[in-house]
């Protein structure tokens, strides 16, 4: 199996040729979906569910987003970037009336929650000039009416040729745009304290797997992730109750995973409600995939016998980041101190033999009954199906392979650009080899043997995207009962990677 990693015609931090490799990056997750308010087809990095709930209106039936958020913190996430994306939605619309016209200003953010007001005053200015105004801007919480952010323009203008044009300086809000026309005159101040909207925001329709896709080319839907250096887990939480993300929206952020080297997280659906059922309809759907992490069953609320079984995308992605901080990659989830939080149980009871069927087709199996004892067991993906064998299968192996080929490649790209080919292969293998000691000391391989070669030979021409340098790995992943060999192939272009079909030699760490 071959990863590529293109980076295209776009500028590219690259890590100083000297600074050691990290081991201990923090893990990425992401979460796509429909939210109250926020801004649209942006990351934003959410720390805790406090924050979500201020920045994107917490929980909402309208959408899974902010239940899959609480999860991701409640099962031990600690950072999650957001993007939130819409479906027609619409902001709210301000009128500001003036002697000959109206100021109309839009919220940049659409929604129903998303509640602006504005005042205008004449503070500071010349009583003779009849041209300037003061405009502020403040951002409510519809539930308190606590003020969020506020912003303040001052000495603005609606004459198009003043270097304070309202609608130029508007650009730099967060909160609103001017929508044309534009009144000759400046706009009345306010006699009450400040207007509200005149028409309010729309949340829009339910999400198609369009909406979740996005553009590449405009940057929107899973696409805004391209902003994001690092990305680990992607995770897509049902765009509304009762469905998951469709085919279309599985197969592109499959795609997006694999060029980020990424795993994606995916809910299995809510009609499956046996293990036939989640057989069938997992080679049905033809995911085939070492990116993939699915599950069987969901879960359910321990005594509320009512409730519809829920997705748990959200703690899976929160346990997998804890598990990375505490243990590493290389370790499985279904040990102490992983378990979902108590209140979780599974939704249907899962026999043993129905477990190593299900584990066998690559799906996680949700177990155990007694209180905080629900595991995430199997530690596999949906790599059944695919040229790269068996070895991808595991969650652990695939997982380790991803940190240290993207922790390689972001450290010798400089090489790509450096004439001296003998000089940047020394370098290349003695940075390369300091990580995997890291790497081995923290207990992610087998035994103390691995191999580090570089060729070099072949960068003679710096920017032509057909050279580069070539790095052969070779380790046996703790947990596996097999050596791992891979090529990363860095070139001006991007990164490719390979697993071989050889295991050479390896060398025991100094």
């Amino acid at each position: 199996m071959s990863d590529a990693l293109d980076r295209g015609i776009t500028v590219t931090e690259i890590a100083p040729m000297d600074q050691p490799i990290d081991a201990s990056a923090e893990t990425t997750a992401a979460f796509v979906g429909r939210a109250l308010r926020g801004p649209l087809d942006t990351p934003i990095l959410i720390k805790n569910f406090a924050e979500f709930r201020r920045r994107y209106g917490g929980f909402w039936p309208g959408s899974s987003l902010g239940s899959a958020i609480e999860q991701f913190f409640e099962h031990g996430g600690k950072q999650v970037y957001v993007i939130r994306v819409a479906n027609g939605a619409r902001g709210a619309m301000l009128c500001l009336p003036a002697l000959h016209g109206v100021l109309v200003l839009r919220a940049v953010e659409p929604g129903s929650a998303e509640h602006i007001r504005a005042a205008v005053d004449y503070d500071g200015i010349d009583k003779d000039n009849d041209e300037l105004f003061n405009l502020t801007l403040q951002r409510v919480a519809p539930d308190t009416g606590l003020v969020l952010d506020q912003e303040i323009f001052r000495r603005l203008t609606c004459d198009t040729k003043d270097v304070r044009y309202v609608q130029d300086v508007l650009l730099s809000s967060s909160m609103v745009r001017v929508q044309a026309p534009l009144p000759t005159h400046r706009p009345i101040a306010t006699s009450t304290r400040y207007e509200d909207p005149a028409q309010a925001g729309t949340d829009g329709l339910a999400l198609s797997d369009y909406d979740l896709i996005g553009s590449a080319i405009k940057g929107t839907g899973m696409f805004a992730l391209n902003q994001v250096d690092d990305l680990d887990l992607l995770y897509l939480p049902p765009p509304e109750i009762g469905r998951v993300p469709g085919p279309a929206a599985v197969l592109a952020a499959e795609l997006y995973c694999k060029r980020r080297g990424a795993m994606l997280i995916l809910d299995p659906p809510e009609e499956w409600n046996s293990p036939y059922d989640a057989i069938q309809g997992i080679r049905e759907a033809g995911y085939a995939n070492p990116d993939v992490i699915s599950y069987f069953p969901r879960a359910a609320v321990r005594g509320d016998e009512a409730s519809p079984p829920i997705a748990i995308g959200g703690a899976i992605a929160g346990l997998l980041c804890k598990l990375d901080r505490t243990r590493g990659t290389w370790e499985d989830l279904d040990q102490r101190g992983f378990a979902l939080k108590r209140e979780l149980v599974p939704a249907i009871d899962i026999f043993s033999s129905d477990a190593h069927l299900l584990v066998k087709e690559g799906l996680n199996v949700i177990a155990g009954h007694n209180p905080g004892h629900t595991m995430v067991c199997g530690s596999v993906t949906l790599a059944h199906g695919t040229r790269s064998g068996d070895e991808f299968a595991s969650l652990t192996t695939r997982r380790l392979c991803l940190v240290i080929t993207k922790a390689i490649d972001q450290a010798t790209r400089w090489a790509v650009f450096e004439p001296n080919s003998t000089s940047a292969r020394e370098r290349i293998v003695s940075k390369v080899h300091a990580f995997m000691c890291a790497m081995s000391d923290a207990g992610a391989f087998a035994d103390k043997h691995f191999m580090v070669q570089c060729d070099a030979g072949n960068h003679r021409k710096p920017v032509d995207p057909d050279r580069g340098i070539t790095i052969l790995l070779a380790f046996h992943p703790a947990g596996s009962d097999e050596t791992i060999s891979l090529t990363i192939h860095q070139t001006a272009s991007g990164c490719r990677v390979a697993t071989t079909v050889f295991s050479p030699v390896r060398a025991e760490v100094a």
